[in-house]
């Protein structure tokens, strides 16, 4: 079974840099699309940018601009978040997601493998 661990969280001062990393285990990643997410307090999920297994990805504009990059290396079951320019509303803890199937989405009713999370704080 599948299984997703985030990690990579930390406390950043603003405008500064960080990676988030997902690790898969239990099974490959193999075909799935995998997304990362976050939830702010006090506010709902959102999507932030997803990729699919051939490494094309798409960022949401309004969450992530150009500050966020989504990438993944398949032989080490891995997808990364390089965050940069970091602002205090991007505190949240930072979620990766997987879903069966090859197409964009940042619906996370399409996802069905979870992480924990990862928290990010952004301080000025």
């Amino acid at each position: 079974q599948l299984q997703l661990v985030e990690s990579g969280g930390a406390l950043v001062q603003v405008g500064g840099s960080l990676t988030l990393s997902c690790v898969a285990s239990g099974e490959s990643l193999g075909d799935r699309t995998v997304a990362w997410f976050r939830q702010a307090p006090g506010k709902e999920r959102e999507g932030i940018a997803s990729i699919t297994a051939s490494g094309a990805s798409a960022t949401d504009v309004d969450s992530a601009e150009d500050r966020f990059i989504i990438s993944r290396n398949n032989a080490e079951n891995m997808v990364y978040l390089q965050m940069s320019s970091l602002r205090s509303e991007d505190t949240a803890v930072y979620y990766c997601a997987a879903r069966t199937g090859s197409s964009f989405s940042l619906a996370e009713e399409k996802y069905d493998v979870w992480g924990q999370g990862t928290q990010v704080t952004v301080s000025s």
